[in-house]
């Protein structure tokens, strides 16, 4: 049977000046979209997994071309509303020059999306989506938008859902909890099924990075994930069970979006049955393919190379590298040899 998810959460229009130019002397700006959770919705739906987002745009051209990039991804939108007032989001991805670290500017004040709230769940469309769906992915951003994204995550968290899971990515962004109360990311992460956070976010959010103080604060989800960025990700089960697997070995290009893949590509092993080792693995396999492009997501090896991948031994996964070339395994007293090309 085909299992389906539901992706809620903000996608707003994205700004970027060419590469090696600042954002004071760009003659031009190069235009695309960007969001967690529908980032984590086209990560789901190149899985194989039947997806939809919700949420809000505005009524312009940013907002309808959010709108067709996702249709073109495969991911369902009936349950997105267009705001005739409100604007879509936006934010300026500006690369790293002259010894200027790279930053993200963020213009989504009173934007759509900022004005979901809980009555967006009794409406046709999106509640249509909801009952439907086996999975719903949540992230904190959506909590810090506003008091009524908020309220409406409350809301979500807080339904029956009988054999429907919620996941949880924590997705930390500091500016946008400035001045906020950030303890209410801990009381809805304890309420969703599948919790997933960096450990470096799970300092700046819960205050800890020890998996066994994060296990004890977090005491009802019944798996926490724990990103531990290029070292591995760890799955701490309610029950105590543990389960590590190492990061492939990445040529790196740029790390935006690597953890929204990382989610999708968790969450669809957890969607098809699968056990934790190899649902992390498909996390790692989708966050390394998204580390060695320039963009939000990167597409995924080849069902054989994928397959390959995700069934070879310790040993064998622990001599991967990916690059924007593809995959490749070193042998016992060879060169590396090519696995696949993306």
């Amino acid at each position: 049977m085909s299992m389906t998810a539901m992706c809620l959460g903000e996608t707003m229009a994205m700004l970027t000046p060419g590469p090696g130019t600042s954002l004071a002397d760009a003659g031009r700006l190069e235009l695309g979209s960007g969001g967690a959770e529908s980032n984590v919705a086209l990560g789901l739906a190149a899985m194989g997994v039947g997806t939809h987002w919700v949420s809000r745009v505005g009524r312009d051209g940013f907002g309808a071309r959010i709108l067709t990039e996702l249709a073109q991804g495969g991911v369902g939108v009936e349950g997105v509303e267009t705001d005739p007032s409100r604007p879509t989001g936006l934010y300026v991805k500006v690369p790293a020059h002259g010894g200027s670290p790279a930053s993200v500017l963020y213009y989504r004040r009173g934007s759509a999306a900022s004005a979901m709230g809980p009555d967006l769940l009794g409406r046709p469309a999106a509640a249509g989506v909801l009952a439907r769906a086996d999975l719903v992915h949540l992230s904190g951003i959506t909590a810090a938008l506003s008091e009524e994204c908020l309220a409406l995550l409350e809301a979500l968290l807080a339904r029956p859902r009988g054999s429907q899971r919620v996941s949880f990515d924590v997705n930390w962004r500091a500016p946008l909890w400035a001045g906020k109360d950030r303890s209410v990311l801990r009381e809805l992460a304890n309420r969703a099924d599948i919790v997933l956070v960096g450990r470096d976010e799970a300092e700046h959010a819960f205050g800890t990075g020890d998996e066994a103080e994060i296990r004890a604060l977090l005491p009802d989800p019944a798996v926490i994930v724990i990103k531990n960025e290029a070292v591995s990700a760890i799955a701490l089960e309610r029950d105590g069970l543990r389960s590590e697997v190492s990061a492939l070995a990445v040529e790196v290009v740029e790390p935006v979006g690597a953890g929204d893949s990382f989610a999708a590509g968790y969450l669809s092993g957890v969607l098809m049955g699968l056990d934790q080792r190899t649902s992390l693995r498909r996390g790692h396999i989708a966050a390394a393919c998204t580390l060695t492009v320039s963009g939000d997501r990167g597409a995924l090896p080849p069902p054989h190379v994928l397959d390959r991948v995700l069934a070879d031994s310790d040993e064998g996964w622990e001599r991967t590298t990916v690059t924007s070339v593809g995959f490749s395994t070193a042998l016992p007293h060879q060169g590396p040899a090519l696995a696949g090309r993306k």
